[in-house]
């Protein structure tokens, strides 16, 4: 008997047909057979195992497998490639060596154990709960839930009890000021009268309380204009002012200048009455007798914060004719005079003190003021021997930084901005001077 063996691989040739090709002796050349294809485009593919089988016209084999052609019958017959038959023989082993170790003792355990698991879940209580239950538990839960209002009454109500203690109400303070986060709260709060009782834990005897209601008020009047309003109108300028000049420990007064910056960020109304109140006085004292540089910073920070809003407000470049709104604004900062009052409190010369810090940042900030200052400041800084110097120097080391950054390959992003407000503050302090010396 002579067979003609060959693999053969099915593959789509159009939508409905599946072409087999076989290149069998005996055939003459090669012969193409249509495998079709029902409507769910289904086609029947024989599974072929280690016996010989019969292929019938239309059928398909998966690849691998062994196809030959019975020369005394001429038909097509298909089993296991020899890949294939190995592992089917491997696996069919397995299978009967696993189960000829089950041991039927253990399986009608394990079936019995199933059926009491079964009836001891059927006598257990249910955990589902019927909609009146549920209704009533929610109900439970209502009366439990306060409002942010309802907080902040009984908080307040805490607060001015004479039987709360100083821990009492610090720990009031600060769950005040977790709320005071969210604008329409500090608004209610100070609809509750809550301003004035901020303002007596700021006059407390226990700093702890002085540092807590100072971190309240500024969380609260922070970018709310309504807030601020109120607690200008309620002395709260006065207050922190008042703080500041009197000797208090490090972290009150750090909490206070938080407070002040937030009440008089964006509101010239408040920071004209700063000015009026001698603030700028209260702060350079405060600046020179602050050796650490912690609170230095603080200060120049919010002048120079205080400087740039005014400069971004009139260089908006909006119609105050259209704008009245901003024809407002405009009218209100012009009424502060920031920049002349800093020169005539002696900051031109203490602003560049803070370059002597070790610190880059504190370092930075100052650079920022300095620039800031530059309308007022110039013909000062000009004949300052020790901030040209400083300039100098700082320069060189900055280029150095940079260099070394470089080669490390780190960042150097930080250290090339300070460098360039160096040199932003060095072009026009001898623009200045070339100007001076042509006149």
């Amino acid at each position: 008997m002579n067979f003609c063996v060959d693999s053969t691989i099915p593959t789509r040739t159009s939508e409905g047909a599946l072409t087999v090709v076989n290149t069998e002796g005996g055939g003459g050349a090669d012969e193409e057979e249509e495998v079709t294809v029902d409507d769910d485009g289904v086609f029947e593919v024989v599974q072929p195992n280690e016996q010989w089988q019969t292929l019938k016209p239309g059928q398909a084999v998966p690849a691998g497998s062994h196809v030959r052609l019975n020369l005394q019958t001429g038909e097509k017959e298909v089993r296991l490639g020899e890949e294939q038959l190995k592992y089917w023989t491997q696996q069919h082993r397995e299978e009967e060596k696993s189960w000829s170790s089950i041991d039927p003792d253990e399986v009608k355990r394990a079936m019995k154990k199933i059926k009491e698991d079964q009836s001891s879940q059927d006598s257990a209580p249910s955990a589902f709960r019927s909609l009146d239950e549920l209704k009533k538990d929610m109900a439970e839960l209502d009366l439990l839930v306060e409002t942010d209002v309802q907080i902040m009454r009984r908080l307040l109500d805490q607060f001015n009890s004479s039987n709360s203690t100083a821990e009492q109400k610090l720990s009031i303070l600060q769950e005040l000021e977790y709320l005071v986060h969210q604008v329409d709260n500090a608004q209610t709060l100070c609809a509750m009268g809550g301003l004035s009782f901020i303002l007596q834990g700021m006059n407390s005897s226990d700093v702890r309380l002085q540092e807590n209601s100072a971190l309240v008020l500024g969380s609260a009047v922070a970018s709310n204009p309504v807030v601020q309003v109120q607690a200008v109108e309620g002395g709260a300028l006065q207050t922190l002012l008042t703080t500041l000049a009197t000797t208090q420990p490090l972290n009150v007064k750090k909490k206070v200048l938080f407070a002040l910056a937030c009440l008089l960020r964006h509101f010239p109304y408040a920071q004209h009455h700063f000015l009026s109140h001698g603030g700028l006085q209260i702060l350079s004292e405060l600046f020179r007798a602050d050796a650490g540089g912690i609170l230095r910073t603080r200060i120049v920070t919010m002048l120079y914060d205080m400087i740039s809003e005014k400069e971004l407000i009139s260089q908006a470049g909006l119609d105050p004719v259209q704008d009245p709104a901003h024809a407002e604004r405009l009218r209100q900062y012009s009424q502060v005079s920031l920049q002349e009052e800093l020169m005539e409190e002696g900051w031109c010369s203490l602003v560049p003190q803070l370059l002597q810090s070790t610190e880059h940042d504190y370092r930075e900030k100052a650079l920022r003021a300095l620039l800031a200052m530059t309308p007022v400041c110039l013909d000062q800084y000009r004949s300052d021997n020790a901030l040209l110097g400083s300039l100098l120097a700082l320069r060189l080391q900055y280029s150095e930084l940079i260099q070394s950054e470089m080669i490390l390959g780190e960042e150097t992003s930080y250290f090339t901005e300070i460098v360039e407000l160096i040199d932003s503050l060095q072009v026009k302090v001898k623009y200045q001077h070339v100007l001076l010396r042509g006149k």
